[in-house]
């Protein structure tokens, strides 16, 4: 049975032998793809003619991949923008007031990140917004003095001990002269540090007794959570 496109068929050989793709002829002359191969399944491009279609390839690789990108960005800052407002939605329902549910908040996070194997209540960590929740809240929970309270350093190699000081010092907005001694990793010596990047700050509070109130807090909350779940 002839195809109702054989009448087309010559021009759409003398197309792909001038270099055109499947796809140019298919769209030109609305011949199916698979009908196409058939008919070009003989035909060999010159090198210039493949050169071409290849580079036309690869452009095209090249755009499509520009493009989905900027639309998976664009999605991205959808996700983001939808995870922040339900984010404000749950800390609109704290009432912040309620000192009970800070330090919970607090011994979750000591229970992750704070010293529990050594005779004080402390925490390291190179995230400022941590550190800054972490010292808020020991101070106003447990009224510590803040002249009792010491900040040490962990530092790369490369970094200025100094200018570190100042940094994590008004970040933090504590007196300078509470920073004390700054231990830097010798492993680091031969790379560079980013420069976002502030080395690590230890918080030492003394007063055990508050660390191992705040573990028991903390586990005894999952727990309590755990058990609750499963009633």
């Amino acid at each position: 049975m002839i195809s109702k496109w054989f009448k087309l068929k010559e021009k759409a050989i003398k197309m792909r032998r001038a270099g055109n793709s499947l796809r140019d002829v298919s769209l030109a002359l609305s011949i199916p793809k698979s009908t196409l191969s058939g008919w070009f399944k003989d035909i060999k491009l010159s090198a210039k003619h493949q050169k071409a279609l290849d580079k036309r390839h690869a452009d095209a690789l090249v755009k499509a991949r520009k493009s989905a990108a900027i639309v998976n960005k664009h999605q991205k800052v959808q996700r983001l923008k939808l995870a922040e407002l339900e984010a404000n939605k749950v800390i609109q329902s704290i009432d912040l007031s309620n000192n009970g549910i800070t330090e919970i908040a607090l011994a979750l996070l000591y229970l992750g990140e704070g010293f529990k194997k050594s005779e004080t209540t402390g925490m390291g960590n190179s995230d400022p917004e941590i550190l800054k929740f972490f010292l808020s809240t020991m101070l106003n929970i447990y009224n510590l003095d803040i002249n009792k309270i010491r900040f040490n350093l962990h530092l790369r190699a490369d970094q200025d001990q100094d200018a570190m000081k100042k940094y994590w010092s008004k970040t933090l907005e504590v007196p300078i002269d509470r920073f004390g001694y700054v231990i830097k990793d010798k492993r680091t010596q031969n790379s560079k540090t980013y420069s976002k990047y502030k080395g690590v700050c230890v918080i030492n509070c003394g007063n055990v007794a508050i660390q191992r109130k705040l573990v028991y807090i903390g586990r005894k909350f999952c727990d309590k959570v755990v058990n609750n779940m499963r009633d």
